[in-house]
């Protein structure tokens, strides 16, 4: 879910942040001196001062971490011959001594970066779990990340070059090019060079803590009042005392509204409630406020039945990400390998370029199935498609189930969050795990109830646990908070896994997020058979495999409006909330255009700008797509065996590059051929 993103950026920054928390100065001088003062005669001078003293070591790798010290040692580190200097004395050339000192430095920073993660996790306490609501104070403390400066610390005192001189970092080029000649502990060693290819002064990166922190919390209070949602005729459709968060809730109940009383009529009204949102024309007045009647699809506000004025929430959604965005541009120059955010992205973090990704979700959108599978929906719906349809939930195993029966049993089984802590190990044990092993993964894993829709946040160190959350009201945990759950558990299973048992704490963790988000897709799709429900339904394959490609084809567009949308920021740095309103506005009826007006006959629709992940988690929302091509290719290859052992082998994998991982992991890269084909061979069988 999205907070991973979140807990991911607090973590990560102390691999980008700099600069002394207790000097002024030496901040402003360094955000000043973001190049670096050592030429390539010095350079030379201290290449060759190395090669007298080791004449057996290995020239290229001393020159690749030389260059890589000298690209971030500014005029604060030194002078050139302090440059030289350096270099001659911590270079190890005894790869013994290189060992020792990679050993050391893992145990260094497993300590650091998870008490440090723990810090964190503990000071957003009160931000992302139910109590008491929170002070201003709590803001602010959430706001504080206590890592910002840990990084610059480490090149003040010399840590990060001396581990950029001895583990340099590669490029994914190289990683590539050297994946079937590297060992696991080469890659541990690539990974550590990871830390420190940007120097990025700490008072940029707790600025922009601070700045997503603001909006996450904006978004975690983002509720609508689904019983005063009134219709034309003044009546309301919704219980009482439903209170659903965007997008997620929101997307969910619509959902769930193909079966049941008034259902088209409840799903175009939830799609207008989000056009509202997205346009910025909702009355401020019902955010988080159930006070007063409002129709979505008029946009009237009523009190007792009266009309009455109100005041358009002020483009509050775009602000954040104007902030945001204005927050990281001035990280760009501290980071000379990737000189902005969408490279960093995509290149660096993902390691799967933004062209690559974009070409593989529009090849996908503009498969022929696509208009076969509509035609499918359209007919078992007995209508023509509506926007809101791309989240058309049919060809699920629940999709007959009633949720209200769903909720009941879910509510009666888990009425709190420690009732869903002692059943963890059930849980593992219906998916295959030997009750052992299941107790001690559970035990790895605290239960808090979430203020928000619910996210996982893994443990940086052992010995620590790793987060689940999920929504839980006062009389229990409903359907949509149990969905939810089991997918963050599948999260959690991950995070521990790949914490706990990876061999080189560098290696800890997977390629990128999509590979957590298919662990949690796998768990999720099996939500009712952990509930005991069994539904033989001979076409149950066939269906997921429609289910799966319409999910894609749905969160493709979307990640392409939150792309398409970041490359107009850069291309329009001083834009202001207004023109960042329209540019997506039109961002979306512009891909909605393209890919998706053929298929459901309606032009400049504008529901692909919905999703709160654009807000606060900027370029995540490419993770789910790719994760779930990731999880349809894990689904066929666990298809006959054993799960739990599979999950076990597959995620001791730990971070490798996507290819590799996938090349590991089941034989083949990442692809959507797959998927096509499945679709394609399911709509044979599937009326």
């Amino acid at each position: 879910m999205r907070n991973i993103q979140i807990a991911l950026l607090l973590v990560t920054a102390v691999f980008v942040a700099s600069c002394d928390s207790n000097n002024q100065e030496k901040d402003s001088k360094t955000n000043q001196s973001s190049t670096s003062l050592i030429s390539p005669a010095n350079i030379q001078t201290a290449l060759d001062t190395i090669a007298k003293k080791y004449p057996e070591a290995d020239l290229k790798r001393v020159e690749k971490g030389m260059k890589q010290v000298a690209a971030l040692w500014f005029e604060t580190d030194g002078t050139a011959d302090d440059f030289v200097a350096f270099c001659r004395d911590n270079f190890l050339a005894d790869e013994a001594a290189r060992k020792n000192a990679f050993v050391q430095i893992s145990q260094h920073m497993e300590s650091i970066l998870g008490y440090g993660n723990k810090m964190v996790v503990s000071l957003l306490l009160p931000l992302h779990v139910q109590g008491p609501d929170p002070l201003v104070i709590d803001d602010m403390f959430g706001a504080f990340n206590p890592l910002s400066h840990l990084s610059e610390d480490m090149f003040n005192n010399k840590i990060a070059f001396y581990v950029l001189l001895n583990f340099p970092t590669y490029t994914l080029a190289e990683k590539t090019e050297n994946a079937d000649k590297w060992s696991r502990e080469e890659w541990a060693y690539a990974r550590l060079g990871d830390m420190f290819s940007s120097r990025v002064p700490g008072n940029l990166n707790q600025k922009l803590t601070e700045i997503q922190t603001k909006a996450d919390s904006y978004i975690s209070n983002y509720y609508i009042h689904m019983g005063s949602l009134v219709n034309d005729k003044m009546d309301t459709l919704f219980p009482k005392d439903m209170k659903l968060i965007t997008h997620w809730n929101l997307r969910d109940e619509l959902k769930t509204n193909y079966n049941g009383t008034n259902g088209l009529e409840k799903q175009r009204m939830i799609y207008a409630v989000m056009k509202n949102i997205i346009n910025q024309t909702i009355p401020q007045e019902v955010i988080d406020n159930g006070t007063y009647e409002w129709n979505p699809l008029t946009n009237k506000l009523y009190q007792d039945k009266k009309e009455m004025a109100f005041t358009s929430e002020p483009d509050t959604r775009y602000q954040y990400m104007i902030d945001i965005f204005r927050a990281i541009k001035e990280i760009d120059p501290y980071s000379p390998a990737y000189p902005n955010y969408i490279s960093r992205k995509f290149d660096g973090e993902m390691e799967m370029s933004q062209q690559e990704v974009e070409k593989l979700f529009t090849e996908y959108m503009s498969s022929p199935v696509v208009k076969d599978v509509a035609a499918l929906i359209s007919k078992r719906l007995g209508r023509p498609l509506e926007p809101f349809d791309i989240w058309y939930d049919g060809f699920k195993s629940r999709s007959s189930l009633n949720e209200d029966d769903l909720t009941k049993q879910t509510r009666a089984k888990y009425p709190d969050p420690a009732a869903l802590k002692k059943d963890l190990p059930n849980i593992l044990t219906k998916l295959g795990w030997e009750k052992n092993r299941a107790d001690l993964l559970a035990s790895l894993v605290t239960v808090d109830a979430s203020r928000g829709a619910g996210h996982a946040w893994g443990s940086e160190m052992k010995g620590d646990n790793a987060r689940l959350r999920t929504h839980i009201k006062p009389e229990g945990m409903d359907y949509k908070g149990y969905n939810i759950a089991v997918h963050e558990f599948g999260h959690n299973v991950e995070q521990t896994i790949s914490l706990y048992d990876i061999d080189y704490y560098f290696m800890r963790g997977v390629p990128n997020t999509s590979f957590t988000e298919a662990l949690a897709f796998s768990f999720q799709k099996r939500d009712l058979e952990l509930l005991g429900i069994k539904q033989d339904n001979p076409q149950k394959e066939p269906l997921e495999a429609l289910d799966n490609f319409w999910a894609v084809y749905e969160i493709m567009g979307v990640s392409l409006v939150d792309m398409k949308a970041w490359q107009w920021l850069y291309d329009h740095p001083d834009a202001d909330a207004k023109q960042l309103k329209e540019a997506v506005v039109g961002i979306a009826k512009e891909v909605w255009n393209q890919y998706y007006a053929p298929v459901f006959g309606s032009n400049d629709e504008v529901i692909l700008a919905i999703y709160s992940h654009m807000i606060d988690s900027p370029l995540y929302l490419s993770a789910y797509p790719i994760g779930h091509l990731i999880e349809f290719q894990l689904s066929g290859y666990f298809k006959d065996k054993p799960f739990a052992a599979e999950v076990e082998r597959i995620y001791k994998l730990g971070r490798l590059t996507p290819q590799v991982w996938m090349k590991q992991a089941v034989g083949s890269e990442i692809s959507s051929k797959t998927m096509i084909d499945a679709a394609t061979e399911a709509l044979k069988v599937v009326k």
